[in-house]
């Protein structure tokens, strides 16, 4: 290959020749016997959700996607909302208990199957809602909806099974005691609500010595009825879905007409001392409707966004939030300062949580009034800031959105300003 040098750069002889040779084509000429693929259209339409109701009310709704996995879902009207003084924690020990043994199949056998087929399972309990999910590639759909609903249906309540979770749960508790987060966002539910909301979602300590399997079958047995069920599934053909499931899930008992405990906002103040080098807050208001208004709470999260000076997950992360440029970015002695919201059926919370030094907790509460207050000021709020995020698992967003609406639906459009009902500080 030949080189020419001149005044202290080299020139590659043999490539300067080609890129001036009139033999070379333009790189926009089509080649011989290559067929390009059609271009991709300016709009996809949505995946259609298609939803059957069984005789006992189990809901079944599956939304087909070109993809290799699948994902599905059980979700039951059941939580920490429907628990007595009796059944306290139930909820959170359910979620414990999930995939253990059930009167068909050992604990072993479960994490065998699962791990054959490599799948992934996951359930988590929420103050209105129980979830079960089960993933992995859709080849394997009717053996993870056979064991899905074996694990929820049939499960054995084995004593040294409950025990064992009971001993994990209270080592948990002192884990979330030194987590002044997790305890501010559970006292903003305790201190803000009168009735059901504000039962602990997780289990009181007074309880670990109480609940015990006779416990968990009547609370299963109670509110894990037809009507209050929803099989949801992301990935699978809706006939395909039918004929393995509704066998399956027909005989269940269909259950009275869902009444939701009552729960009434009050507001309020909760205030606790902790040896720590700094002092966390919340400040938080009602969402009046709950998920009947969703858009303006979860516009307002999306927007503010914030983070801790420290950002885990590397630089960059959440830095062109409302919130971290405004707040983080002039306020040093601000540690953390973020939107949360907690939304209902009916109602729902929206508020602003941080950390900063005690010496300036006061400023700092002034700061996020100011914040809220700057956003509930019409033309302060612009159409393009609105960003989108990513999608939620389809079929956790299928499954809630049936339980609590009856269908599946899509965000509306968000315009105008925001109004802050009464404050609650924690």
């Amino acid at each position: 290959m030949a080189f020419l040098y001149e005044r202290g750069r080299s020139v590659n002889l043999a490539a300067a020749r080609y890129a001036t040779s009139s033999a070379v084509a333009p790189l926009d000429t089509p080649l011989d016997s290559v067929s390009l693929p059609p271009p991709l259209p300016d709009y996809v339409a949505p995946s259609e959700t298609k939803i059957k109701t069984l005789s006992n009310g189990v809901r079944i709704a599956s939304e087909q996607l070109p993809t290799p996995a699948a994902s599905i879902g059980l979700f039951i009207n059941c939580g920490s909302i429907y628990e007595t003084p009796i059944s306290s924690g139930a909820s959170h020990l359910l979620e414990r208990m999930a995939f253990k043994s059930t009167t068909n199949r050992s604990h072993l056998r479960v994490v065998r199957e699962v791990e054959a087929i490599g799948g992934n399972t996951l359930a988590s309990a929420t103050r209105e809602c129980m979830t079960y999910t089960f993933d992995a590639l859709k080849t394997y759909v009717p053996e993870m909806v056979e064991l899905l609903i074996d694990c929820v249906r049939n499960p054995a309540f084995l004593e040294w099974e409950i025990n064992e979770e009971l001993q994990k749960i209270k080592a948990e508790l002192e884990e979330v005691s030194k987590n002044p987060e997790r305890l501010i966002l559970e006292a903003v539910h305790s201190a803000g609500y009168a009735g059901a909301l504000a039962n602990p979602l997780l289990v009181p300590e007074s309880a670990i010595d109480r609940l015990n399997s006779g416990i968990l079958e009547e609370f299963v047995t109670e509110n894990y009825k037809g009507n209050r069920i929803v099989l949801a599934a992301s990935g699978i053909e809706h006939e395909e879905l039918l004929q393995i499931a509704e066998p399956l899930l027909s005989d269940l008992p269909a259950g009275p007409p869902l009444n939701e405990p009552k729960s009434v906002y009050v507001g309020g103040d909760f205030r606790r001392r902790a040896d720590s080098p700094s002092t966390h807050f919340a400040l938080a208001f009602e969402v009046p409707g709950g998920w009947n208004n969703e858009k303006d709470t979860v516009t307002l999260t999306m927007l503010m966004g914030g983070g801790g000076s420290f950002s885990a997950g590397g630089p960059g992360k959440g830095m062109h939030s409302r919130l971290y440029l405004r707040v983080l970015n002039e306020y040093q002695q601000i540690h953390s300062f973020s939107a949360f919201n907690s939304i209902f059926n009916y109602t729902g919370l929206f508020g602003i949580y941080g950390s900063t030094s005690s010496d300036f907790v006061s400023r700092a509460v002034e700061i996020a009034a100011e914040e809220l207050l700057v956003l509930a000021t019409e033309g302060s709020v612009f159409e393009p800031v609105l960003v989108a995020v990513s999608q939620m698992i389809i079929a956790e967003d299928i499954g809630r959105q049936i339980l609590t609406y009856g269908e599946r639906g899509y965000p509306p459009k968000v315009e105008g300003s925001f109004t802050f009902p009464k404050m609650l500080i924690v």
